[in-house]
């Protein structure tokens, strides 16, 4: 046991503990794909958000690579990651648990006036809060807090101080998305018009409504760069409708909607059609 790399050594101890447990390399950054796995072409792992039957030896799924299993832990693919590591690290939903990462005293300061007491581990900059219980993932929750537990990774710093108490309802909120419902209605912006009384001089009413609907589409298969995406979008309609007096508030809600099903927030969707009519000098 004395010959395993220390990080390993910490690693068997949290298994057996029922912890899963991965690999970080310099950076606290887990260790890339194989050259079988790169882009998901295995397909991923049975407990990522693509179902699959990979079955790559190696530690290249980041927290869907966690195991408590010690052969694995000790096989050669995993035995060359863990003497390049640095550190160990734990997918916290799968043990039960959730972490709420604080990374800065302002943050501290804000769990100890807001949150039940219980294990807290120090870090770098802040702390981590161990509860018991899981939950759903999520990052900058409010300033400087992070939500880790399922499908996510945090740092073993130590076993910390305090009794871990059940997961509060408190942090469980933080991760819920506002509802659609809540959302503010979209801003108009005034475009100034040249004429035609809300038509287009330059083309068909259909024309507008294609272009609004191709618009809708092509923010909702946008798969990456969302708010990239949703400013292109936003730019190249404005471009061709914004000087006519055509857009009318219902076709911003119509965008404004399909960005925010995507994730973006009703003030992202404002600044980028803002930004995009200021681009345009309108």
């Amino acid at each position: 046991m004395s010959t395993l790399p220390e990080p390993l050594r910490t690693a068997l101890t949290l298994a057996a503990a029922g912890v899963p447990v991965l690999p970080l390399r310099a950076g606290k950054a887990p260790f890339g794909n194989c050259h079988r796995c790169a882009r998901n072409a295995c397909g991923g792992r049975p407990n990522m958000k693509t179902p699959g039957a990979c079955r790559c030896p190696g530690v290249c799924h980041a927290w869907a690579a966690a195991t408590t299993d010690p052969a694995v832990l000790t096989c050669p693919p995993w035995m060359a990651a863990w003497r390049r590591a640095v550190t160990v690290a734990y997918h916290p939903g799968a043990a039960g648990l959730t972490v709420v990462d604080l990374d800065d005293a302002a943050a501290v300061d804000w769990a100890r006036a807001t949150l039940p007491a219980t294990q807290t581990v120090e870090t770098t900059r802040g702390e981590h809060w161990l509860y018991r219980g899981a939950m759903t993932s999520r990052n900058a929750v409010r300033p400087g807090v992070d939500i880790k537990s399922t499908m996510a990774y945090a740092r073993y710093l130590g076993p910390g101080t305090g009794t871990m108490t059940d997961l509060p309802d408190a942090v469980r909120a933080l991760a819920v998305p506002e509802p659609p419902t809540t959302r503010p209605a979209p801003r108009s912006v005034s475009v100034p018009a040249r004429s035609g009384g809300g038509e287009c001089p330059h083309r068909s009413p259909a024309f507008l409504e294609r272009g609004i609907a191709m618009a809708e589409q092509h923010i909702t298969q946008a798969r990456s760069t969302i708010h990239a995406t949703v400013y292109r979008t936003f730019l190249a309609v404005l471009s061709t409708h914004g000087r006519c007096g055509c857009l009318t508030d219902a076709h911003m809600t119509r965008l404004f909607t399909a960005a925010q099903a995507k994730g973006e927030s009703a003030r992202h969707c404002t600044d980028a059609w803002t930004n995009a009519c200021t681009t345009l000098g309108l």
